[in-house]
């Protein structure tokens, strides 16, 4: 007897119109980050003040800021250095917070409780907070913003993995290989990263997003990547000035900047939880 397929478990493997969109989205800004630089071999801190002011038109599609620097490229150096810092800061959170993790859902008892005791700790601070603190300690640099992040948001991902850990503990083929006499570092290597890896990639992704904002907030505060870098949150504090006088792209251009990656990986990411976790979809559905 052959089964029958419902429409929508047909259409379930396919991704939504809002995903693609989401995708073309991060690769258009992608690929501009990359090569409109390198092809406009323009300097972005080139000051023209006789072009200062200048609103949106197709000589500058963006207009131009207070000291005559073409807003459009200037977005795109200060993505590309928000993209960098925010996928190393991503990164380093998610190696400290997935190894201590790791740790505590593998080791389980007293070790476990201790290191969740100082997961909780640190994710009570006020993450603002916290980064003003490191980064005053630095002079203002790239490196200095990763650290904050680094420091500071690597709790969620320490979460997540313990939790996932904890789950795969309990599972049938887990327990077989304990059974069976394998070694605790041969169950994590063998048995407990692959399902992790997933896991781990997608708390990633959601995390360059997050970085970004919080470097764009310590340098709209003055505390981030120094005045003398396209960023950002440096041309939203500049564009500020800019305002009372009208000009309001200098500020509404590195907004959208900041804004279209982090709708597009929301939409990604929530397509990649649901695929990761079918149980949620299916309860949505209900």
């Amino acid at each position: 007897m052959t089964a029958v397929r419902s429409p929508a478990a047909g259409k379930s493997r396919k991704s939504p119109r809002s995903v693609r969109v989401a995708a073309m989205v991060l690769v258009a800004l992608g690929l501009a980050v990359v090569l409109v630089p390198m092809v406009a071999q323009l300097d972005q801190q080139l000051v023209d003040l006789r072009a200062a002011g200048l609103p949106p038109s197709p000589a500058h599609p963006l207009g131009t800021d207070e000291m005559g620097r073409d807003v459009l490229l200037r977005c795109l150096y200060g993505l590309r250095v928000s993209f960098l810092v925010g996928l190393v800061a991503a990164l380093a959170s998610m190696l400290v917070g997935g190894l201590l993790g790791l740790a505590a859902g593998a080791l389980g008892g007293t070790a476990d409780r201790v290191l969740m005791r100082v997961v909780d700790g640190v994710a009570a601070l006020p993450h603002l907070l916290l980064g003003i603190f490191i980064v005053a300690m630095f002079a203002p640099s790239p490196w200095a913003v990763i650290v904050s992040v680094g420091v500071t948001h690597w709790t969620s991902a320490a979460r997540i993995v313990r939790s996932e850990v904890l789950s795969l503990r309990g599972r049938p083929f887990v327990e077989a290989a304990i059974s069976g006499g394998a070694s605790r570092t041969r169950v994590v290597r063998r048995h407990l990263l692959p399902h992790l890896v997933p896991h781990l990639m997608l708390a990633t992704v959601l995390m360059v997003p997050h970085a970004i904002w919080h470097e764009t907030a310590l340098s709209f505060l003055g505390l981030g990547l120094p005045p003398h870098l396209a960023s950002l949150g440096n041309m939203i504090n500049d564009g500020r000035r800019s305002l009372l006088a009208g000009d309001w792209w200098s500020s509404l251009a590195p907004g959208l900047f900041i804004l279209a990656p982090t709708l597009a990986v929301s939409l990604i990411t929530q397509h990649w939880r649901d695929r990761l976790n079918p149980r949620t979809r299916s309860e949505l559905a209900l």
